[in-house]
């Protein structure tokens, strides 16, 4: 199964659409395990994404930035 990431930062809204709209995406199994990372809470994320939020990555690997990429994630799938 793959490892979903979602970098995102407190009251951000484009974070909290994406993971809904991935959760439409996912399996209920599936969306329970994704995991949300504040990007403010760890320096060197902090300065690679920046204000790049949100952020999806597959398994470690980067998926898309700002809007959830369906296609990608079902490619992936």
């Amino acid at each position: 199964m793959t490892t979903w990431t979602v970098l995102s930062r407190a009251e951000c809204s484009l974070c909290e659409q994406l993971l809904t709209e991935l959760a439409e995406e996912l399996s209920p199994a599936e969306a329970a395990q994704v995991s949300v990372v504040d990007v403010d809470g760890d320096p060197d994320l902090a300065r690679k994404y920046g204000h790049r939020v949100p952020v999806l990555l597959a398994d470690g690997d980067f998926v898309c930035d700002y809007r959830l990429n369906r296609d990608r994630v079902r490619q992936i799938r």
